[in-house]
């Protein structure tokens, strides 16, 4: 992503949603910025153009005096703004005509279309913000439960940033000491050798930690893939609906009722739960049906966990095993359903499924323990979601990864009393690992895939 300082960008900075939306906001940055406000915006009365002020106005256009809308124009002049640039906001009327227009008119009097996450990467160029913390942004707009947003925000706080830059200044400081020792070897004392090993171990021991943190931080951004399977007619659209409370699928007597996959999204424990209700698996000459049990088959293979459900009325069926033999490889949770009815049976399964589950899918029975035995499932995995105040995410996580290899390769160097140059080698890899988390060490290219997957006006 190429910017030019001083360069004046312009975007739409909220979603707009047809006839929805009661308020669409135009974001511009840059030393324009004000010019053009100036320009397109009239303030009646005596208002101050003052910065962190709200003024009530006008957008109309300047030649023809056409006016676009009537709105509020925000002043945040530099330094005191987020990107440390001029910013200002138009608050427009919401829908697409208005925003649209006021966006118009803002390019055609000296601004640009700002590329994705482009106020967000001017924040950090002018020190605003360093890699944590934007990252953090991204990592707050598409949260998807509260925990997530409460790490983002963290994130975003600094919680992150301060361990990662404690952490290389440690490294940094255990570089000067043997660097120290081979440019003036005469004029000071030995290394020490055990202390040097203990700072290692120290600062190896707190990148772990935080690396630890990786899977965790992915399954409350990702959330996890959830797939209800089984025959036909065992309750599985009745699952669903009574999980999501809604009426999601389609619930009815006969069997191949649902023909695609239905997706439902929900939170359980903070974690974000996509929730897929798939075409009940069975052989068919139905060619609508037989795509359906495909599109299942797939859904099966992509998740993360399986609810394989059975019906309590007809027990473990040769059709059952012939579904778990399809999905047994994957982490499964059997769900007994309808075991209220008076035809229900005491259901002999495999001794290899662990977690099994009955409820009353109808009547909203059995979904709390149903949600406990996930959590649990969860937690057994070693992916524990509570009291999580930091994450890290994958690029970070393979920066940590580096650092930590880096890191014990220094021990293994000292360890076979190797030339002091050759501590060097790795502790240097270790200090740029730790700041391209940071932005301290950042190639363009990294920053071109982080903020490329920012919104527009972000």
């Amino acid at each position: 992503m190429s910017i030019i300082p001083g360069e004046t960008i312009a975007a739409i900075a909220t979603a707009i949603v047809p006839q929805q939306g009661s308020i669409g906001i135009v974001r511009l940055s840059g030393t324009l910025a004000l010019a053009i406000a100036r320009t397109v915006f009239y303030a009646p009365g005596k208002q101050a153009w003052e910065t962190h002020r709200i003024l009530y106005g006008y957008i109309r256009h300047p030649q023809s005096g056409q006016l676009i809308d009537e709105a509020l124009l925000l002043l945040m002049l530099a330094p005191r703004s987020y990107t440390k640039e001029d910013v200002i906001e138009f608050h427009c009327h919401g829908g697409i005509i208005p925003v649209q227009q006021v966006l118009q008119l803002c390019l055609e009097n000296g601004a640009r279309l700002a590329q994705p996450g482009e106020f967000t990467l001017r924040a950090f160029l002018n020190g605003r913000l360093d890699l944590t913390q934007a990252e953090s942004v991204a990592e707050l707009v598409n949260s998807q439960s509260v925990q997530a947003s409460q790490i983002a925000l963290a994130g975003l706080q600094g919680k992150l940033a301060h361990p990662i830059r404690q952490l290389r200044s440690n490294c940094l400081d255990i570089l000067a000491e043997v660097e120290a020792r081979i440019d003036f070897e005469e004029d000071l004392p030995p290394l020490n050798e055990d202390e040097i090993k203990q700072h290692l171990a120290a600062v190896l021991i707190e990148v772990n930690q935080i690396l630890a943190t990786a899977d965790r931080g992915e399954l409350l951004r990702s959330g996890l893939k959830v797939a209800i399977v089984g025959r036909p007619n065992v309750g599985k659209s009745s699952l669903l609906n009574a999980w999501s409370r809604s009426d999601r699928a389609i619930v009815t007597d006969l069997p191949g009722t649902t023909r695609d996959v239905v997706e439902s999204q929900l939170v359980v424990g903070g974690i974000p739960i996509q929730v897929l209700d798939t075409a009940g698996i069975r052989e068919t000459d139905d060619r609508v049906e037989k795509i359906g049990v495909e599109r299942s088959r797939h859904a099966a293979e992509a998740a993360d966990l399986i609810l394989l459900t059975i019906d309590a009325q007809t027990g473990w069926t040769p059709e059952d095993e012939q579904i778990y033999q399809q999905v047994k490889h994957r982490p499964l949770i059997l769900v007994i359903n309808k075991t209220d009815l008076q035809e229900a049976k005491s259901v002999n399964y495999p001794s290899d499924i662990t977690s099994v589950v009955e409820t009353v899918a109808a009547k909203n029975e059995g979904i709390d323990q149903l949600e406990k035995i996930i959590l649990n499932s969860v937690q057994s995995g070693h992916l524990t979601v509570t009291n999580l105040e930091i994450a890290i995410n994958q690029r970070q996580a393979a920066a940590l990864t580096q650092a930590s290899l880096s890191l014990q390769q220094v021990q293994e160097t000292i360890n076979n009393q190797l030339p002091l140059d050759f501590w060097t080698i790795d502790l240097r890899s270790a200090i740029q690992a730790l700041g391209e988390i940071t932005g301290e060490e950042v190639t363009e290219s990294v920053l071109d895939r982080i903020f490329s997957r920012f919104c527009l006006g972000k």
